[in-house]
């Protein structure tokens, strides 16, 4: 063999063990399309790590930490054990018709059954802002609030009101109506509106005082009324929220029912 092959072949090794020895730089992409892809004519550009591009991704749908959300579509993510000081039982029975308890329904259900029925619901908010404001309010003080919004569609047609009661009171359950033209109470706002409700029930079922300062006007009266009394179901309801008012709880169950079925 001739010398400068000999020393060809000598250099050529040499080279191949440096290239083995030097490390990978832990930018290396290996596997990963994109840099596979990439020209070597191009020059060297740092590409994301994965861990970069997912937390890029997540970024997009974070709401900024001042905006107010709330949650249209399943379990709201407030706590409200944090400042309760009484347990509520589970419900977990479509016929368990007591009035504390815990939702089946979920909030899209309930927009569902809502729509479905009146595509154009008469309120200043939308249909998952009022059933926002129903879970909210009903999981803060015990009260089912899937089976409340039920009892909110029946009292006002779902949300066509037509009877004494007019939209602007924001009263979704007759508080204080006794017909012949008696409007009832008047709420400012929606929210506080299904939270007099909220308050209402909690009147007639427990001898608790609302977690909230009190916003129904007839809270106080039920109360000295009742005195140690409470009632359990929504069937007790008959004759007492609505006269004569014969199937009154068992209406509203059944409107509850459906709603489980959207």
């Amino acid at each position: 063999m001739k010398t400068s092959s000999v020393k060809k072949i000598i250099a050529t090794a040499v080279l191949g063990a440096f290239a083995i020895s030097f490390p990978v730089s832990a930018d290396a992409r290996i596997h990963d399309p994109k840099v596979e892809n990439v020209p070597v004519s191009e020059p060297a550009k740092r590409l994301p790590t994965l861990r970069e591009r997912v937390a890029e991704t997540m970024n997009k749908f974070k709401a900024p930490d001042n905006e107010k959300t709330f949650n249209a579509f399943g379990d709201t993510k407030v706590d409200y054990e944090q400042f309760q000081d009484f347990s509520v039982p589970q419900t977990v029975s479509t016929y368990d018709t007591s009035i504390i308890g815990t939702p089946m329904a979920t909030q899209q259900q309930c927009v569902k059954y809502l729509l479905r029925n009146n595509p154009h619901p008469n309120l200043k908010v939308s249909a998952e802002e009022i059933v926002a404001y129903y879970y909210e309010e009903g999981r803060r003080e015990g009260i089912r609030p899937d089976v409340a919004f039920a009892q909110a569609l029946k009292e006002t047609g779902f949300f066509r009101y037509g009877g004494d009661v007019v939209p602007e009171q924001n009263n979704f359950c007759g508080l204080g109506t006794t017909g012949g033209g008696v409007r009832g109470e008047y709420f400012s706002t929606p929210q506080l509106g299904v939270r007099a409700h909220i308050q209402h029930l909690l009147a007639y079922s427990s001898t608790r005082r609302p977690t909230m300062p009190v916003v129904d006007p007839r809270y106080t009266i039920v109360r000295q009324a009742y005195g140690s009394r409470t009632l359990g179901t929504w069937q007790d309801l008959n004759g007492r929220w609505a006269v004569p008012g014969n199937r009154y709880g068992q209406e509203i169950m059944s409107m509850f029912r459906a709603i489980l079925g959207q």
